[in-house]
């Protein structure tokens, strides 16, 4: 691939064309929002405007709600040997696409499973996508040479290609990146009007939960108008173990010994369940899911503190495979938690103790 057209110069797009700017392709930037697009050029991710002759690949970077009459007017104006949209829901866009008679053995749809919080250029980078699942619903009439740019894109962005039918896809990506934000949004929601007090209590695990609720309400609407069916069937299913979930933590409060024990079991079952789902989770580089053990670490909030923890850890040997920062309520420090294997827990305790840390249990 020699040339490409970026599409919508959002997070996504861009982030695409820093990657293939940085490899040697001459990319083209196009955005119905100028000042976007000046910002995306600035940023080194290609020129704007429009390319003189057909490109390579054309990459289309735009909303769910308008990739299929944007890629329409791609292929019917010959801009690009190859067009594939980046959206976040495929089926929708392809029978669009077959609704307005479009050829679409020169389209692909794909979806780079990458994000962040934030949007826009400025929050774009290069490396989005590196050791990220890229999707490409490919179908029997997609041109082998449409499917070979797309592949070559994956591989300039040093994403891992995986190959799904669209509708497949729309009902993977409502189980695992739709349905849990706005899991995330309901519990965040709580938060609202909750009491000063409570609120400061928050530690890791509310962060955790809630932190994909600060992304951009707008750009969330987009997506899940255009999947609505899928995600609002896995949400019909968590409601129904909410509604189970309620009634056991009910029957937890009743003075019938018999009731209680119904309760426990009910909230022992969802998690359980939990934790059967949870061990499903692919791991480290995409394989089964391992069982770690944390070093908990007591570190002060100054500079220079994480790299010292960091160099005593792989003076005593120990490689790190996780690590999570929880910082203390109103004071200069917090507990790492260094998350490594089962055998390494032992002598890495020992050497950071030798080292003057605290180690807490």
């Amino acid at each position: 691939m020699r040339t490409a057209l970026v599409i919508g110069t959002g997070l996504i797009g861009t982030s695409a064309a820093l990657a293939l700017a940085g490899r040697g392709v001459q990319v083209h930037l196009a955005d119905h929002d100028e000042a976007q697009a000046r910002t995306a050029e600035a940023r080194g991710a290609g020129t704007q405007g429009q390319p003189e002759g057909p490109v390579d690949l054309a990459i289309v970077a735009v909303p769910p709600a308008y990739v299929a009459v944007t890629v329409a007017d791609v292929l019917r104006r010959g801009l690009a040997r190859g067009v594939l949209d980046v959206a976040s829901v495929k089926g929708g866009p392809r029978r669009e696409l077959e609704a307005l008679g479009c050829d679409l053995t020169r389209y692909i749809g794909t979806h780079p499973m990458a994000g962040r919080e934030r949007s826009g250029p400025l929050a774009a980078t290069a490396d989005l996508f590196e050791g990220r699942p890229w999707v490409l619903t490919p179908t029997g009439g997609t041109d082998t040479e449409v499917l070979n740019l797309a592949l070559e894109l994956v591989a300039l962005c040093r994403a891992v290609p995986v190959v799904m039918e669209d509708e497949a896809h729309d009902r993977a990506v409502a189980l695992v990146s739709h349905t849990p934000h706005l899991l995330s949004s309901m519990v965040a929601a709580r938060l609202q009007d909750a009491d000063e007090t409570a609120v400061r209590l928050c530690g890791q695990g509310i962060r955790d939960v809630t932190r994909i609720a600060a992304s951009d309400p707008a750009m969330w609407i987009d997506i899940l108008s255009a999947n609505p069916g899928p995600v609002a069937d896995v949400l019909a299913a968590v409601a129904a173990d909410l509604d189970e979930t309620v009634r056991a933590l009910r029957a937890l409060q009743s003075a019938d010994e018999a009731k209680r024990g119904g309760g426990a079991a009910g909230i022992e079952d969802v998690l359980r369940r939990g934790n059967a789902g949870r061990e499903r989770v692919p791991g480290k580089h995409g394989a089964a899911s391992a069982v770690y053990e944390t070093v908990t670490v007591l570190i002060g909030d100054q500079p220079g503190e994480l790299a010292r923890i960091f160099a005593d850890a792989g003076r005593a040997g120990v490689n790190i495979e996780d690590v999570r920062i929880e910082h203390a309520t109103g004071q200069q420090a917090g507990l790492i938690q260094l998350v490594v294997e089962p055998s390494a827990a032992p002598g890495l305790t020992q050497a950071l103790r030798e080292r003057g840390w605290s180690i807490r249990q």
